[in-house]
């Protein structure tokens, strides 16, 4: 086999991985309602009264009918404004531990926000994807 034959048997088959994990991909979005993700925000740990730790954090937000991704992705910074504010008004903060938020309180406040942001019902739910400390030594956890 010379060396064309064998780039064009390899490119043919990457082709046909390739189309077939998209249309995979393509049936998981279709299964669920629409969603954006929010990557990297990151949000302050208060405790007593001072600045502890940031922690990173990664959502999706799961869109409310006749919203896309497209839609939303205009108001991205809105809604990383709207969760920084927040968390700087009433920490998120975990009792006891420095390296994670509290989930529910984060959520209950971005959909809020998001009424406000993108029209009533536009998010109706939010999803901690992942949770980031900067600072993950020398602090209390809770046990």
């Amino acid at each position: 086999m010379d060396r064309r034959s064998f780039i064009a048997a390899g490119t043919v088959a990457l082709a046909g991985t390739a189309a077939g994990s998209a249309a995979a991909s393509s049936e998981k979005a279709a299964e669920g309602p629409p969603t954006f993700g929010i990557a990297g925000v990151g949000l302050p740990v208060i405790a007593d009264g001072r600045l502890r730790n940031y922690v990173f954090v990664s959502l999706r937000l799961m869109l409310g009918a006749g919203k896309t991704a497209d839609q939303m992705r205009l108001k991205e910074a809105f809604f990383r404004d709207a969760l920084v504010k927040a968390a700087h008004r009433t920490p998120f903060t975990v009792p006891g531990d420095w390296t994670r938020l509290d989930e529910r309180r984060m959520s209950a406040a971005l959909v809020a926000a998001a009424n406000t942001i993108s029209g009533r019902g536009s998010v109706t739910g939010v999803e901690i994807i992942a949770q980031s400390p900067r600072r993950r030594s020398g602090m209390p956890t809770a046990h």
